[in-house]
């Protein structure tokens, strides 16, 4: 799904609201009748945000907030990248979440010999039996389907990720003069490894502008490490219960974008991205000291979106600055490049997305 798509306004009928700085919509303005239909739509959504966490935690062991964002991407309609060292389930997170929604799903391992035809699909000869008349077909690559694991992603050279970038914006793919649509809902989740591994290639910059988190795994708790030994060395048996369909996703994602985000908070969100830009007057001194260069637009977009969704998983039908705050970090940190100068002195994007917050006042505190 294409995030510069226009949106609907709707508003608020699942918890009480007021109209204050704190960026919270009011149920008395006069546009904010929630058609009941998305009433019980986002209740819906809750419920089976709940359900389908339930069942993934079924075969992963904790990880909450990287599940709680992976799912925050499906009912987007983004893509995204998680990363993390080998052994930390990545692969089967993804496997899982497939499983669990019974959506068709498709694995590519990236590596250094992978060809761009290879994800996208190729044209062969085929031969009609009855006519012997020969024509050349487009023979659909593992793209088309609804999940798609780009597994090891930075094993394989920019040329080759490069031909995600149209079935990640558009969902199509384009092919000797032809477009072939994506069936929906289409969701890329990839995984890549530290980019100071051995035998990686970093990502190029427009391709890492179209995930919306670069979510970090990391080693689990020693409870939950025993945890996963004990779980995965003993027989098991799991059968998922399907509580939401892909038409299910579909009306999801449509009602992520009706919902309505005050000035506040849409301010707030601009606000803090643009001063991650070096060459903006108002940036703090620290920016214009660490970084290259800094977010895109995309990213507000992204936070934005990303914030609809998750006061909807949260029960509310309006956007807040802890939202945004709390999306900040996997939204930015692949969007925004370290110097030499924060590289010399060990600061790393995450710490340097952390002194942002602090830095950004919400219209509250400017009061």
């Amino acid at each position: 799904m294409d995030i510069d798509n226009d949106t609907t306004s709707a508003d608020n009928d699942l918890e009480p609201t007021s109209a204050a700085a704190d960026g919270r919509q009011s149920r008395t303005d006069p546009d904010s009748n929630l058609p009941e239909d998305d009433i019980a739509l986002a209740e819906r959504l809750k419920e089976g945000y709940e359900q389908v966490t339930s069942e993934i935690h079924k075969i992963i062991v904790g990880q909450h907030e990287v599940v709680e964002q992976v799912l925050l991407t499906l009912f987007v309609g983004g893509n995204s990248i998680i990363t993390g060292v080998p052994g930390l389930a990545k692969t089967l997170l993804v496997q899982t979440l497939a499983d669990v929604l019974d959506l068709e799903y498709a694995r590519i391992q990236f590596t250094p010999d992978l060809m761009p035809a290879d994800i996208t699909g190729t044209e062969v000869i085929q031969q009609n039996p009855e006519t012997g008349e020969r024509k050349l077909q487009f023979m659909k690559g593992p793209v088309f389907t609804n999940i798609l694991l780009a597994d090891e992603i930075n094993r394989t050279p920019p040329k080759t990720q490069s031909a995600l970038l149209e079935a990640m914006q558009e969902h199509q793919v384009s092919a000797q003069g032809e477009t072939y649509q994506l069936e929906e809902p289409f969701l890329v989740l990839a995984t890549q490894n530290p980019i100071e591994l051995e035998g990686t290639y970093p990502l190029p910059e427009a391709q890492l502008d179209r995930f919306m988190f670069n979510i970090i795994i990391e080693h689990p708790p020693v409870e939950e490490e025993r945890q996963v030994v004990r779980e995965t060395t003993k027989t098991k048996n799991v059968a998922f219960e399907r509580t939401i369909t892909g038409s299910d996703i579909i009306a999801f994602q449509k009602l992520v974008r009706r919902v309505p985000v005050s000035d506040a908070v849409m301010d707030f969100t601009v606000d803090m991205v643009r001063k991650t830009r070096p060459e903006n007057p108002d940036a703090p001194k620290f920016i214009d000291q660490w970084i290259e260069y800094g977010a895109s637009v995309r990213a507000a977009q992204y936070l934005i979106l990303g914030g609809k969704a998750r006061a909807l998983l949260h029960g509310r039908y309006y956007v807040d600055f802890d939202d945004i705050r709390h999306l900040a970090a996997p939204i930015l940190r692949h969007r925004i490049l370290t110097n030499f100068h924060a590289e010399s002195e060990r600061v790393t994007t995450d710490q340097v997305i952390t002194q942002l917050l602090e830095t950004v006042s919400t219209p509250a505190s400017r009061m």
